[in-house]
């Protein structure tokens, strides 16, 4: 049992943690700008004043910087080799994420007519975000810094560490 418990603890309530704290970081930064976009602190009357324009920019900046700290810290065992790839399929997945906040906005405004300041923070960024914080955090995990994938970091060390073990079991045979 306990044996299970530490599996458990290493293989998925860690990454949860450290997710959850790059997370909240992001949370701050996107939540910062999509408010100050929204009332108009840039200048109104622009794609990036509306509800919509203003999520997509505020999660597109947590998107690099949640990228940034998921790779060099949360998942870092894990990040990828071929960094490009990571990051376009990160990118995949995070828009994933966003289009979920996106539809909870255009629910809150267009079928529930609720278009407050209020209605749509909650709508983006306490229903939207639980929701795709969920859906992101599952496809991360197990997609893309897949303990499975070949050009993972882990895997690459593993193989790497197990071809000078045959190498020196080959010399010390010869």
């Amino acid at each position: 049992m306990k044996h299970l418990a530490s599996r458990v603890w290493e293989g998925f309530l860690t990454y949860a943690l450290k997710f959850g704290v790059v997370g909240i970081l992001g949370m701050v930064l996107d939540v910062g700008i999509f408010n100050l976009l929204l009332v108009g602190t840039f200048g109104t009357g622009h794609f990036y004043s509306t509800a919509i324009g203003a999520k997509l920019i505020s999660t597109t900046v947590a998107i690099i910087f949640n990228w940034v700290g998921n790779r060099y810290w949360t998942f870092r065992e894990n990040r990828r080799s071929r960094v490009w790839l990571e990051l376009l399929e990160y990118s995949v997945v995070s828009i994933g994420g966003l289009a979920i906040a996106e539809g909870c906005i255009w629910f809150t405004h267009h079928v529930l007519g609720m278009t407050s300041l209020l209605a749509t923070n909650i709508a983006a960024n306490v229903v939207g975000l639980a929701l795709g914080t969920a859906f992101r955090f599952v496809l991360y995990r197990y997609w893309v810094y897949g303990t499975n994938r070949s050009d993972g970091l882990a895997n690459l060390q593993a193989a790497a560490s197990a071809n000078a073990v045959e190498r020196e079991e080959a010399l010390v045979k010869s």
